[in-house]
């Protein structure tokens, strides 16, 4: 039997769910790194457009925030997409990314959804660790943070 599930990572911080929220939509900070990467576009309200661009061509996505909950929730449309890298460029288009706050214990804990990023699709091997490294390396470090800015 295949495995449809989506893509889900889980990260576990001391921060409240509000700092994980505003650390986030803060993407220029944590989405970048490792590719020279480019931004342009909004990344707080709903509606916001931004676009990602790395620099090598592998990859660009438009994302558009299509949910956006204080300290709960938010979710990102990606309306355009282009991954030079499998042969049907543009797999990513009406997937999600859903970010899912809530609190264990004295806990907050993230769960990163990549809707429509399933073990069937051609960048699955490719994408899957680089969310991760993304997660793990670049977004977490940035939730335990002292201090968050938002700059878009």
């Amino acid at each position: 039997m295949m495995d449809t599930s989506d893509f889900k990572h889980t990260l576990i911080t001391d921060r409240s769910p509000q700092e994980v929220f505003q650390a986030i939509l803060n993407v220029r900070k944590w989405w970048t790194g490792y590719y020279g990467e480019k931004f342009s576009g909004d990344t707080k309200n709903l509606n916001d457009e931004f676009t990602f661009h790395a620099a090598d061509g592998v990859h660009y996505s438009r994302q558009k925030l299509v949910e956006v909950i204080p300290g709960k929730k938010i979710v990102w449309l990606i309306t355009d997409s282009t991954l030079s890298f499998v042969e049907k460029t543009d797999e990513w288009i009406g997937t999600t990314v859903i970010f899912d706050i809530s609190t264990t214990g004295n806990k907050t804990r993230l769960v990163f959804t990549h809707q429509g990023l399933t073990p069937q699709t051609e960048c699955y091997n490719s994408c899957a660790p680089s969310w991760t490294r993304y997660l793990e390396n670049k977004l977490l470090p940035l939730i335990n943070e002292r201090s968050h800015s938002t700059g878009s």
